[in-house]
């Protein structure tokens, strides 16, 4: 059922409440450039899109936010977003400046309170808060929380030939978490792995060779946040469309795919890492492919 605070938009699962923490807003432009297959043509033939998730020109709206919950009595944080302070390439990104953390700190979970970080993958706009600066150096923005990726995730990124942008994000955000000791970099079975009870992580490689998506469950009641796997809900509609910066487009395609289709007619509650506002939703046919029933916001 979904729920509305004065402090952060949140819906309850089973016994969890899982709360979604805004970033920012991102630019108009952003659609076109990320899932360039989404035509104003395309998008604008989906009404169920507007004006939710598109505007009536077919511009694709998408968010940048993060998702908090404590599950088995750990308060888990899913992603970290873009991140403030940062040089970034992407002017979109480029030395933010947002409430980002006092809105963490509303919903009731202060920094320092986080035990887990899950990162869906190593993206810029997915690692940026795991670090703050603090004396001129970037350090653990959670301090006694371990952050979780993948040893697929890891080592694809150890062995790739990175332009100074991909460095700056790993010398900034990723090499001080594991430089403190609280990485933790976990094997991911294809059929997934539970973390502890109620937070499970689900292989969903494409966009990145060791992606994860994050199902969490309380008393027979479930939801799955996509990560990057579902960028926007466009491609419920036409999952052949990817993004301009999946590392293997047909595999993406393969696990978007999948996904959905696990997900169809079921009353698993999808939360989408870039969906825009109202960002969660069920996931049922339409016609021959899927289409999103938003919930409220």
């Amino acid at each position: 059922m979904p729920a509305t605070s004065a402090t952060a938009p949140s819906w309850t699962v089973g016994d969890l409440t899982i709360h979604r923490i805004d970033e920012i807003a991102l630019p108009a432009h952003t659609g076109a450039w990320l899932l360039p297959a989404a035509t104003p043509e395309l998008v604008t033939e989906q009404r169920w899109l507007h004006p939710d998730f598109a505007e009536a020109d077919g511009t694709l709206n998408l968010n940048s936010h993060t998702f908090a919950a404590t599950i088995d009595g750990l308060r888990v944080l899913i992603d970290t977003g873009i991140g403030n302070g940062k040089t970034r390439a992407n002017p979109a990104w480029n030395n933010l400046d947002t409430d980002y953390l006092q809105r963490l700190v509303a919903a009731g979970y202060p920094p320092e309170s986080i035990d887990l970080v899950v990162l869906t993958h190593l993206h810029t706009d997915h690692v940026g808060w795991n670090t703050h600066q603090h004396n001129d150096t970037w350090v653990p923005t959670f301090p006694n929380a371990r952050y979780l990726t993948s040893s697929t995730e890891w080592q694809f990124w150890a062995d790739y030939d990175m332009d100074q942008p991909r460095r700056q994000m790993f010398d900034d955000s990723i090499h001080p978490i594991n430089d403190a000791g609280l990485l933790d970099i976990l094997d991911v079975p294809d059929s997934g792995l539970d973390v502890v009870p109620g937070l499970r992580l689900l292989p969903t490689p494409g966009h990145t060779p060791g992606h994860l998506a994050v199902q969490l469950s309380s008393r027979d009641h479930t939801a799955l946040i996509t990560g990057d796997c579902i960028h926007h809900p466009v491609q419920f509609a036409d999952p052949t469309i990817g993004s301009c910066v999946d590392i293997d487009p047909g595999q993406a395609e393969t696990s978007r795919r999948a996904l959905l289709q696990s997900l169809t007619g079921t009353d698993t509650l999808i939360l989408g890492t870039h969906f825009p506002p109202p960002s969660t939703g069920f996931v049922v046919n339409n016609e021959t492919t899927y289409r999103l029933i938003p919930t409220s916001d």
